[in-house]
């Protein structure tokens, strides 16, 4: 089991580190261990400001994680609009949205009960 958190931790750091590295916005870590039935252990939610920064995101993302641990995510889901991207890493679902489209959806607000971790912009 703490291999599992390890590799969690792990991947986490290099999925912010990707995001960081074209500029998303508003990152929060929504920790799901504790909720029952959930479907991963945690979500990654950041916005981009347009379709083109939101594929910008996902291609970091997926290019980060690749080159420092090898692992591609499972599935990965929305490129062709880039208005919501889904990315399943199996423990770990990143929702890459552009801004209206996370405050439309507020999925933040669905999981009311996990742990919200803010992660603030370092421009």
């Amino acid at each position: 089991m703490a291999k599992k958190t390890n590799n969690n931790d792990i991947l986490l750091s290099l999925i912010i580190k990707g995001i960081e590295d074209v500029k998303g916005n508003d990152i929060d870590i929504l920790d799901l261990r504790e909720i029952d039935n959930s479907a991963c252990d945690y979500f990654v939610i950041c916005n981009g400001n347009s379709n083109t920064q939101v594929n910008a995101i996902v291609n970091s993302v997926q290019k980060t994680v690749s080159k420092e641990i090898h692992e591609k995510p499972w599935h990965v889901e929305g490129t062709e609009n880039g208005e919501w991207v889904l990315m399943d890493f199996v423990h770990i679902v990143v929702h890459v949205f552009q801004k209206h489209i996370r405050e439309y959806y507020d999925i933040e607000s669905l999981w009311g009960d996990a742990k919200i971790t803010s992660i603030e912009n370092k421009y």
